[in-house]
């Protein structure tokens, strides 16, 4: 390949417009990556956390010892998040009312809203890997097709056009839309393996509200028993 048809000389060679289409690529594609490599990490710390939970609670301790364990809001997520929200409430409203249904209702708000901020955090910045997917390749395009035409011109005013006169330009031009699905492919397949992950451990995170609240229910059933007899 000579140096007129390197990528390095096309891209330097390129028009302003196609310059900064290619520049707003790359910075996409960098920026997504690092998305890709951060919402890894807090799903992978997110998976353990849930599974080191899960078996402690289901170890039989005692669940005001538990809650006496998992640390302070702010620095539990997944199942400790909805337990410690959970427990909170159905303590606060065992003193003020003797309704089991109006207590169930209170734990359930309460875990329903922590797992709203689970969803949050799990999903915080997914958006931007799905923009990147969306729009890198119309980008790419719009890129392509700006630099055809500024090729077509130029053309038109030479005096002869052979294929070794149009191809630098058309290489050109298609670097673009080559750039844009290179920025796209990966947002792609990552934001479909983050968001499949993502929504595997609010279900999880469902299930596990849910199995509480059938605890808790039959811990009130036991209680009311108890003072029936």
């Amino acid at each position: 390949m000579n140096d007129a048809m390197s990528i390095p000389h096309l891209i330097m060679n390129a028009s302003t417009v196609v310059q900064l289409v290619m520049l707003l690529l790359v910075l996409g594609s960098i920026l997504s990556w690092v998305v890709i490599f951060q919402r890894s990490f807090v799903m992978r710390r997110a998976r353990k956390a849930h599974r080191r939970f899960e078996d402690r609670f289901w170890s039989g301790v005692d669940l005001n010892e538990l809650y006496r364990e998992v640390p302070p809001e702010q620095e539990t997520q997944g199942g400790e998040h909805i337990f410690r929200a959970g427990f909170r409430e159905f303590n606060r409203l065992m003193s003020k009312t003797r309704s089991p249904q109006a207590i169930l209702d209170g734990v359930q708000r309460s875990m329903r809203v922590a797992w709203s901020r689970e969803e949050e955090r799990l999903n915080r910045h997914l958006v931007f890997l799905a923009t990147v997917a969306s729009a890198s390749p119309y980008i790419g395009l719009f890129g392509t097709v700006w630099g055809i035409m500024g090729s077509f011109q130029s053309l038109s005013m030479a005096q002869q056009a052979t294929l070794a006169t149009v191809a630098p330009w058309i290489a050109e031009a298609l670097i673009a839309t080559a750039m844009g699905l290179f920025a796209a492919i990966p947002a792609v397949i990552f934001y479909n393996r983050l968001s499949s992950e993502s929504g595997r451990l609010l279900g999880k995170y469902e299930d596990f509200a849910e199995e509480f609240h059938s605890i808790l229910h039959r811990n009130l059933q036991g209680r009311g028993d108890a003072a029936g007899a």
